[in-house]
């Protein structure tokens, strides 16, 4: 599932954050936990990575990242208000210096014309700044789904980083 240039997106992105000594946190929903996972295949990963929450469900999200239920009512779970609270949550509950969120469907089912399959928010919160929030929609299977919400998160902490 985690090419090898997705690992060393990952290694080259906690060289980053640890140079500028910034931890993260991340809130998953449609990877379920993949870019945890390959963040925490990098030998060293602890001193950066403070926390992962894996919020599958609507729950989940409420309950670990402080996503009102109000808002999953009005918005859907897929939703950039969500996205956005996803990543405020984690850096929030983690004491993270930045934390990155992703919320989407991955298919096969679940879409819709509304939100198809492959529509997927990504939200980066960066102490201090405001929170970055960023559509796609990725092609592809489930699998090619979660592989690319995996790079544009950490493309989205790079820019984050650079603002």
């Amino acid at each position: 599932m985690l090419d090898d240039a997705v690992l060393q997106e990952a290694a080259d992105l906690l060289v980053t954050l640890q140079a500028r000594k910034l931890t993260l946190a991340t809130a998953e929903s449609c990877t379920g936990g993949l870019i945890s996972a390959a963040l925490t295949a990098v030998p060293g990963s602890s001193a950066t990575l403070l926390a992962g929450y894996v919020t599958y469900s609507n729950q989940a999200k409420t309950r670990l990242v402080g996503v009102p239920e109000s808002m999953l009512a009005s918005h859907g779970a897929v939703s950039e208000p969500v996205a956005r609270q996803m990543a405020e949550g984690a850096r929030g509950d983690a004491g993270a210096g930045i934390a990155v969120s992703c919320t989407g469907i991955a298919g096969p089912g679940g879409g819709s014309a509304a939100k198809p399959v492959g529509l997927v928010f990504i939200g980066c919160a960066r102490h201090g700044m405001d929170t970055l929030v960023e559509r796609h929609v990725f092609p592809g299977d489930r699998t090619a789904i979660r592989a690319a919400t995996v790079s544009a998160a950490f493309r989205l902490i790079r820019r984050a980083l650079s603002e």
